[in-house]
């Protein structure tokens, strides 16, 4: 084989490894018992989820709302407002699979790769956004900064690399 195509098959393989494709976007779907559900008074998890599944709808419930902050929720979980980061850090952390808030760089190396059976994180470069029970908890997109928020709208993923918590 020529160096030059080695060197691109290398490249190639390394991309793919390192996450650096293009990764399915967010699409809602639901599941009966899989799916949670989006009311006017929040997201519902199903009854069968596990308990940390549960705990981390809980905690999204209890921030939805509130303003996009950026730096929100890295000093402590506890703050007035969030950016991508501390949403996605409060929730994990309510979940149990957390210690310390962390940005959304290291989302990218987070847990195990690929998606979840419950919870999925979609990471790059500057953001961080997750799906749990199918709901997506986001703090907007295209440059908006609208701080946490359920949606059930699909999301395009470009540049995120697919991370979840083990067993999750």
């Amino acid at each position: 084989m020529r160096p030059i195509l080695f060197q691109l098959l290398l490249l190639t393989i390394a991309c793919l490894l390192s996450g650096c494709g293009s990764a399915p976007p967010y699409e809602y779907r639901y599941t009966p018992g899989r799916t949670a559900i989006l009311t006017p008074r929040g997201a519902m998890v199903p009854v069968d989820a596990p308990e940390a599944v549960k705990r981390a709808v809980a905690a999204g419930n209890h921030i939805a709302g509130r303003p996009y902050i950026y730096g929100g929720g890295h000093r402590s979980f506890i703050s007035k407002g969030y950016d991508c980061s501390g949403t996605a850090s409060f929730l994990l952390h309510a979940a149990g699979v957390l210690s310390t808030p962390m940005a959304s760089d290291e989302f990218r190396n987070f847990g195990s790769a690929g998606p979840g059976k419950w919870i999925t994180i979609y990471a790059k470069r500057g953001h961080v956004f997750m799906s749990v029970a199918g709901l997506r908890m986001d703090t907007g997109w295209n440059g908006e900064r609208e701080g946490p928020r359920w949606s059930t709208m699909s999301r395009p993923a470009k540049g995120c690399v697919l991370r979840h918590p083990p067993g999750l």
